[in-house]
């Protein structure tokens, strides 16, 4: 493991909460909460039939010990009742209610929702759209976000470009096609989610395949906009963030290109969070840093959820579940 989760972890470690895992039949999930268990960065509930995961984990010769199993398939009539209140506008009865909290999905998000857990992790078997949904219908959008946005940590070995190799790619996991000003609050988000995780000072790059105008289309255009409509907000808010665009992907990250390309630039050539300008750009960017790279890859994190509710990618081992286990461990501290 890198540098970046060890310490997400220590930071975890002095902070004890507690993540729902909401796919917890799942062998790698199984296995991610004994990993979290033996290294103690947090409590783990995982939700499932416990007799059938108890088996597996017997099987596998994992330890799970005293790690909470709870069975959503019973129903919880509190939960319910919850529900159906938080859906009533949207004609939601509380006998469909009472099937809807069986889904673990649901039942895990709800369990945030009423204080018995921190946060949740899910997605090693669920698409991103199965395990949003429920954040957003329960949990709803953050006060202070306008959007729900996704970021992947990347944390390259043996580099020094970066934070020491460590980024934030985002939006690498949600939104298909920002608007300039969604593209905006993206990039705020994901440097207070640096800042956050990482604990360095975040400097904010506006991917594009242009630098300072090098290029004139209407896709260089939107990212021109959205670095115009980001420094805006910056002052508005009374925030000290350093950022640019729009800037060429070695711009931004490699010190000579970014002197040559964008001198005077207080980020290109030191990026440590890149701003991707569409689904396409970031998600392609950030499997080729993953699989040619070799990096370690967490995410997708999603910032701007009221509570910390995390997607994983489905090729995930259950080494990364543990990891976003720890980051968002961090997130609910940080809440």
């Amino acid at each position: 493991m890198g540098n970046f989760i060890e310490g997400v972890k220590a930071k975890a470690k002095s902070n004890m909460k507690t993540i729902v895992l909401a796919e917890g039949e799942e062998l790698r999930t199984i296995q991610a909460a004994a990993i979290v268990k033996a290294e103690g960065y947090a409590k783990n509930v995982l939700l499932g039939d416990p007799e059938k995961i108890r088996k597996i984990a017997a099987d596998e010769g994992l330890d799970i010990e005293g790690i909470e199993i709870i069975d959503p398939s019973n129903g919880n009539e509190q939960f319910a009742e919850l529900f159906a209140e938080l859906r009533k506008k949207k004609g939601v009865t509380l006998d469909q209610a009472r099937e809807t909290v069986k889904d673990p999905l649901y039942y895990g998000v709800l369990m945030v929702k009423a204080g018995q857990a921190d946060g949740m992790v899910a997605g090693a078997v669920n698409s991103s759209a199965n395990v949003i949904r429920p954040s957003l219908q329960v949990l709803k959008t953050s006060k202070d976000a306008k959007l729900v946005s996704a970021f992947f940590i990347i944390n390259v070995p043996d580099c020094d470009l970066g934070s020491n190799g460590t980024f934030v790619f985002g939006d690498s996991g949600l939104n298909q096609d920002p608007t300039a000003d969604e593209l905006s609050e993206i990039a705020l988000s994901s440097a207070a989610s640096f800042k956050a995780l990482v604990g360095e000072e975040p400097k904010v790059a506006m991917l594009s395949y242009s630098t300072y105008g090098s290029a004139k289309h209407e896709l260089v255009e939107k990212v021109q906009e959205a670095t115009k409509l980001a420094k805006e907000k910056i002052a508005q808010r009374g925030l000290t963030l350093a950022l640019d665009g729009e800037l060429q992907f070695d711009a931004a990250t490699v010190p000579s290109v970014g002197q040559q390309k964008a001198p005077g630039s207080d980020v290109a050539g030191k990026a440590n969070v890149l701003i991707f300008p569409d689904l396409n750009a970031g998600n392609i960017g950030y499997k080729i840093a993953q699989r040619l790279a070799k990096a370690e890859a967490y995410g997708p994190i999603l910032q701007g959820v009221a509570a910390p509710v995390n997607d994983l990618s489905r090729g995930c081992t259950a080494e990364d579940i543990a990891g976003v286990v720890a980051i968002t461990a961090v997130q609910a501290s940080n809440k």
